[in-house]
């Protein structure tokens, strides 16, 4: 009675004993295209469902073609995504109406999004990527121990027979625990042989746990109206007001790729399988000399006859040199005539058939407007 408005009419009505009850609601969700931003998942949100008033955080997802609901973090652009959050239990198909703030001062569009209630669930089967990363200590012929990926016996047991992958893309096996190096270690089969530099990756999912939060908004209950119900504050918000920085972590800034050479040793094959081996196949591998040969140092004295032979062959080459130069500059020539007469010849042809299409375009504009004419007479 002290915060009562005349200027601001009250609907009093009463609820059932099932509309008391909160749990989780997921519906199907999207961002008003005239909302400037994207919305953060775990963001604070006050809902408009039926005559409620409350302020949740929602956990957004997308559901996959095998029915897996994965984790969003920011609402798409210009799709629609599903959205769980804590509540009032209301029936399937009502409508949803999301702002991000009540306060009266905000510019721009104030409606965040829209959506309508898909069901009523009392846990979450939304999940959330997960990548565990390991690095071999010793390596067989398939077989390798792998370290760092886990923290105890137990957690090797919970994933025995999960796949694990290389970066270098073979594709493996977690097969049993082991006592020997640090808690964690395990045994794991590839299909072929991986180097101690490869890195181990295991792709899990884990469950995202939906924050049970519910502030009914009561700004109707007070005398200075929205800005006396106190609401959580997303956290860009804060930081903004208490003019904290943001926290940068370190690992997630782009550092220059430094990455050694590797060196590969050479290709060896046993003399038993060479000896094996045709000709064709086999390794021909001449060895470099130190010293010059006899052939490339010895001199060459030709005799009287022999030079002569040599000069004429000579004299020869020249002259068939000389005239092979003339034939090509005169082929050029020719080419280049050739070419200009027939661009002449295109450009004829073009004016001529360009000609043709305006009057067989005029003879059938003729032809429609007689056609048109004799149709308007009847």
């Amino acid at each position: 009675v002290e915060s009562f408005d005349p200027t601001m009419p009250l609907v009093i009505g009463g609820l059932t004993p099932q509309e008391t009850e909160r749990g989780l609601i997921r519906c199907r969700f999207k961002k008003h295209r005239w909302h400037r931003k994207i919305l953060k998942c775990n963001d604070p949100l006050v809902f408009s469902i039926g005559w409620r008033r409350f302020q949740s955080i929602p956990v957004f997802s997308t559901e996959d073609q095998n029915g897996r609901y994965r984790y969003l973090k920011y609402t798409p652009e210009h799709m629609h995504c599903q959205a769980t959050f804590y509540g009032p239990q209301v029936p399937p198909n009502t409508g949803i109406l999301a702002i991000q703030r009540l306060s009266g001062n905000i510019p721009g569009f104030r409606i965040s999004a829209t959506g309508v209630v898909l069901e009523l669930d009392a846990s979450s089967k939304v999940v959330k990527k997960l990548k565990l990363v390991g690095t071999p200590t010793k390596i067989f012929k398939n077989t390798a121990f792998i370290s760092g990926m886990f923290n105890s016996e137990l957690e090797v047991s919970r994933f025995e027979g999960a796949s694990i992958r290389t970066v270098s893309g073979l594709r493996g096996q977690v097969k049993k625990s082991i006592r020997e190096g640090q808690p964690g270690t395990f045994r794991a089969t590839f299909e072929d042989k991986i180097l101690i530099s490869d890195i181990i990756f295991c792709r899990t999912w884990v469950p995202v746990e939906i924050k049970k939060y519910y502030n009914p908004v009561t700004s109707l209950l007070c005398k200075s109206g929205a800005d006396g119900w106190r609401a959580m504050k997303p956290k860009a918000q804060l930081l903004v007001e208490t003019q904290t920085p943001i926290e940068v972590n370190p690992d997630s800034i782009y550092k220059p790729i430094e990455r050694k050479e590797r060196t590969f040793n050479k290709l060896r094959v046993p003399k038993g399988v060479e000896a094996a081996l045709p000709y064709s196949s086999k390794h021909k591998d001449e060895k470099k000399k130190k010293n010059k040969s006899y052939l490339s140092k010895r001199a060459v004295v030709m005799e009287a006859d022999e030079k002569k032979k040599y000069t004429f062959v000579q004299a020869v080459n020249t002259i068939r040199n000389d005239k092979q130069a003339k034939r090509k500059e005169k082929n050029a020539e020719r080419r280049l005539a050739k070419s200009k007469e027939t661009a002449k010849q295109d450009e004829k042809l073009e004016a001529s058939r360009k000609a043709r299409k305006r009057q067989q375009h005029r003879a059938d504009g003729k032809m429609e407007a007689a056609r048109e004419r004799k149709r308007l007479r009847g």
